[in-house]
């Protein structure tokens, strides 16, 4: 079952994991982390983990990144990215997060990063619960 955010796509994969997708050139803004959050608060009452598909190319406000994946229920976030600015926008958030305990891991989409983050975030819900 997709959803459709104002700047992103968020598809169920399983009841735990789902699958965002954001749109080409968008800036994510603390009011779309804020729509974000409030839709996988809708979605998940239980832990849950996310994949971030960087297909496209977009950026965050430095506020953004602070605010991303604070979810409490949030136990694991795999990033899928495609080119070396997506991987290090994501290692950037990473950092900044380090101290929240941000639980994450990129992928290389052109190798076989899904199936691998898949198996990852399955094996953290099994261990958060």
């Amino acid at each position: 079952m997709e959803h459709r955010l104002s700047f992103a796509s968020v598809k169920l994969i399983n009841p735990n994991i789902a699958e965002v997708i954001v749109d080409a050139g968008v800036n994510i803004s603390i009011e779309m982390v804020e729509e974000y959050e409030a839709l996988l608060g809708q979605l998940f009452h239980d832990e849950f983990a996310l994949i971030v598909n960087q297909i496209n190319s977009y950026d965050y406000s430095f506020e953004a990144k602070l605010l991303i994946g604070s979810h409490e229920k949030l136990k694991a976030i795999a990033v899928i990215f495609y080119n070396k600015n997506a991987e290090k926008i994501a290692s950037e958030i990473a950092n900044l997060r380090r101290v929240d305990d941000f639980n994450v891991r990129l992928y290389p989409g052109l190798e076989l990063g899904r199936q691998e983050c898949m198996t990852w975030l399955e094996e953290e819900l099994k261990q958060a619960s």
